[in-house]
């Protein structure tokens, strides 16, 4: 039996194909090709604003210390949810890192997952995340839908949700950054 030049090209585009579900060059791929359908989440027109009206919300911070959210009343917030075995999650939590990084200071961050903190702590120490990492507690009111992973909200000083994006969005964006250089100058 002899093998021509198709059968070879057939088969190899196989292998490059299954090479995407088994091994961790698939992974890899997969996480580049989230990142390259994100786009910038979209702005909410201001008349179809819903605002926050309730910041008491209890939640942890990476040291496992309970805090509540009322501290960010009169702030610029985001918020994102996420989980580390969630592959979208890792493909955008990397623009989130650079927004992090851009604005840590000037607005505040919670990156809020309901995971506990080893394999939370093992993800961020593997990836090189520095951003704050937020635990959600479990049955605790909240004035956002925790169900929805990945989501993010960006929250401006009056409370207004000025960006709801469910699935993931790059934040690494000249449009999220003339977006909150307005929100912080308010």
């Amino acid at each position: 039996m002899k093998i021509n030049k198709k059968t070879i090209f057939n088969i190899a585009v196989m292998l490059f194909i299954l090479s995407f579900f088994v091994t961790p060059m698939g992974h890899y791929g997969k996480i580049l090709l989230n990142r390259l359908f994100s786009f910038s989440p979209p702005v909410i027109e201001e008349a179809n604003r819903e605002k926050i009206t309730d910041y008491d919300w209890k939640l942890k911070d990476a040291d496992w210390n309970f805090f509540n959210f009322e501290k960010s009343k009169g702030n610029v917030v985001f918020i994102n949810l996420w989980a580390s075995w969630r592959l979208p999650c890792e493909a955008e939590l990397a623009s989130i890192q650079s927004m992090y990084d851009r604005y840590k200071g000037k607005m505040d961050f919670y990156i809020i997952t309901n995971e506990n903190r080893p394999p939370v702590e093992e993800f961020m120490k593997k990836h090189g995340f520095t951003f704050p990492v937020t635990y959600l507690i479990i049955g605790e009111k909240t004035p956002i839908n925790p169900d929805e992973v990945p989501s993010s909200y960006l929250i401006d000083k009056s409370g207004n949700i000025v960006i709801y994006k469910q699935k993931i969005a790059d934040w690494d964006s000249s449009k999220v950054y003339n977006l909150l250089d307005k929100l912080i100058a308010k």
